[in-house]
Parts: C-alpha cells; structure tokens; sequence
C-alpha cells in the first residue's frame, strides 16, 4: 500500500506515535461535535461520516441503544450467506495470529449484521461491553461512525482509529474494515473488520484484512467454476441429444456448456418467460434444465406475445404456454415502451426519444440510462442501435381503467 493511498485508506502511517495520536484526535472530535473550529481538520472520510451521524441525531457520549437480532434470525442469516463459504479462510488467515495480536475478526453482512466474531478473549469481553456481539447490526445509523458501518455507507475500505469513531466509548478501539463482493456478479456480500486495542493497531493490520478478502473472494470464484463444471457434466446427456446451437448456463448467466456458437464466458441473467437476446443465436426463451437453464434459438416462425397495460399501475406481460410472466414499471418505462411499440421496426434514436419524452433532444444520456434500466426488466424484448421492439416480438398497447 503506498503513502498516498495509506492516507486515503489508512488512518495511521507507520512511525505514528499512537498515544499523540489519540490525544490529537480526541481533541479534533471533542472540537467538531462541539461546534467549535478544530485544532486540526479531521480526515475527509470521517468528517462525511460525521455529518451524517449527527444529521441522524445520535449521541457521542453514551453507547446508543444497540437491539440484538433473535438467534433464529441469526441462524438463518448465517445458514443463506454466500460468506459461510469462506468463513474457515477468513478464520484461517486472520484468526490464527488473533490471540497474540490482541484483536478480533469480525465478519458481518451486507445489512451490517454480525455474523461472526472470534479473537482474543480478553478483547472479546471489552467488545461485549460495547455491545459489538454476534447478532448486532452495526451500521452508522445504529452505532454511529464505524469501520463497518462506514465501509457499507462509503462502498470503499475503512480504518478508523481511536477518536475517528463517533462514539466516546470507541475511541480506546481501532478498525479495519474491508468490503468482500461475490465474483460472479459484484454483489456486495459484507465487511470483514479486524478490531482490537487503539495503541495495539500495527500498520500491517491493513494488508491482513485486505490479503484474507482477496483469498475469499479467490475461493468464491473457484466454487463458482467448479458448480459450472457440476452443472455441464449434469446436463450433458440432455444437451448431447438436442439439435442445433445452444448454451448452458447457472442462475447469474455464466456459461457452463456451449454447442454450434462461439464460446462465451456469460449472458444475461436467465429467467423463465423472460427473452434475452444472445449473439449467435438470437432471441431466445430460456428453459430451465436441472440446476440451470437451456438457451437456444426459438423455432422458426414463433413469436412472443407481449402486452402493455398502460394506466395509474402499468405493468407488462409476456406470454407463452401456461401462465404469463408479469411484471410492473414506472410510468416513464411504460411510456418508453408504448413509444417504441409505435415506431415500428425502424426504431428510433435516443435523441428521437429525448425529443418525444421532454420536447427537445439534449436529454439523450438520461435517455440511455432509463432504457437501460428497462431493459433489466423487459429483457431482450428491447433492441438497440436504434431502439425498438426486437423483431419476433409484438407488443400490443392496452389502457388499464383507473376505477
């Protein structure tokens, strides 16, 4: 980690002297929720957290009222987590040195939820005055500013040290927080914090937390290819018999299989009734096939059927053989759609959009993102460049009463 980005990261540099330091920032936090001008500015990142602390109206000189989760609850939220399935790296990498180190692990999902905590018994019991248990949420808005809370807040790495925390019973703490992401989608799983004694914190804390997130995140990533590899050798005697090009892919769109078309690594995500358009094979329907879904081209001549109900609660349907699917929009995306089902196959630009939306054509990347975000919903039955409805879809425009 270099100086620069110590300092954004970071809250202490190497050669601090942690006793000064603590002293400095007990006056800077004492000076700023006081309303008074501080002796010193404190660092960017904790004076937004600050801000938004006190906006919330928490105190800084008690502990705020912290309400465990039921030990059903957290159970459960232990039992769904993808981060149960690396606990024992996470234990292993940073645990190990724990005792002899003076800190805890502490490891907490998305919701800031503690799911785990394990360390030094002697720091686990000041923990557990401060209420920082397995089953606590500990989220800004909860505990005020706080290595977790704060990373979840920021989206980014979080060091506090000492009087960096809001609350006064935090500041004899330090913690290093780092958020960890699911690889196959970027989906932000938790934090993994190590916390521990402020005159204890050693400059390498940081690249501990970060190098135990990497190796997760790697052994998330491994599982993933080895239930791809799961999921061809399952559907292989399926996809053996079929004809014509096709994909296998999981629930997040990963290619587990693919036969007459270019290998791709992955597509949309799947749904059933819900089209997605792949290159090479075109509009397609997915089926679902074991644990994943076939995608392959529809037959020749098919059509999908799509209706628009537009009206105080628009929504959309797509229809095929048994139920529809259905989903509801935004009155912008119902209009959006409605205005594309009348351009015909010819589409129309994003600035033809813009001007049809908001009267003029200067609203064209407001545009881009809003049938982006449609796009999520209705699927491939959208085509761009120019936008319009995908050939072998029709779409037909009902109004829905208001009574």
């Amino acid at each position: 980690m270099t100086r620069a980005s110590a300092a954004a990261y970071g809250a202490i540099l190497p050669g601090t002297d942690l006793s000064l330091r603590a002293r400095e920032l007990v006056r800077i936090h004492d000076a700023v929720l006081s309303g008074v001008r501080p002796p010193q500015r404190p660092r960017a990142l904790v004076a937004r957290s600050w801000s938004r602390v006190m906006n919330l109206g928490l105190a800084a000189d008690h502990v705020n009222t912290r309400r465990p989760l039921s030990h059903d609850e957290l159970v459960r939220r232990r039992s769904t987590s993808r981060l149960s399935l690396v606990i024992d790296e996470l234990r292993r990498v940073l645990t190990s040195v724990a005792d002899a180190s003076l800190f805890l692990m502490v490891v907490c999902d998305a919701d800031g939820v503690v799911l785990w905590r394990e360390g030094s018994p002697r720091v686990q019991l000041t923990a557990d005055r401060l209420g920082f248990l397995e089953g606590m949420v500990w989220t800004e808005q909860v505990v005020g500013t706080n290595a977790i809370g704060t990373a979840l807040a920021e989206a980014a790495p979080v060091q506090l040290f000492s009087a960096e925390h809001y609350e006064n019973h935090q500041h004899p703490w330090y913690c290093t927080a780092w958020p960890i992401h699911d690889p196959r989608d970027g989906q932000l799983l938790g934090v993994v914090d190590v916390s521990g004694p402020a005159l204890t914190l050693h400059p390498a804390i940081a690249a501990l937390v970060e190098s135990a997130v990497r190796l997760a995140e790697a052994s998330l990533w491994r599982q993933h290819q080895e239930r791809l590899e799961s999921l061809r050798r399952s559907t292989e005697a399926v996809v053996s018999s079929a004809n014509g090009p096709l994909l296998v892919v999981d629930d997040h769109g990963w290619v587990a299989h693919h036969s007459g078309i270019a290998a791709r690594d992955r597509i949309d995500v799947p749904r059933a009734d819900h089209a997605v358009a792949v290159p090479g094979l075109g509009l397609c329907l997915p089926e679902r096939l074991g644990d994943g879904w076939l995608i392959r081209p529809q037959d020749p001549g098919t059509t999908i059927r799509a209706r628009l109900y537009r009206g105080p609660e628009p929504r959309l349907e797509v229809l095929r053989d048994g139920d529809p699917w259905r989903t509801t929009l935004t009155p912008r995306h119902a209009e959006l759609l409605a205005t594309l089902a009348t351009a015909g196959p010819t589409g129309l630009t994003a600035a033809d959009l813009s001007t049809h939306l908001y009267g003029d054509a200067h609203h064209e990347v407001t545009v881009r993102a809003e049938i982006s975000r449609l796009r999520r919903t209705a699927g491939a039955l959208i085509s761009t460049h120019p936008y319009r409805i995908t050939p072998g879809v029709t779409l037909e425009v009902s109004t829905l009463s208001s009574s």
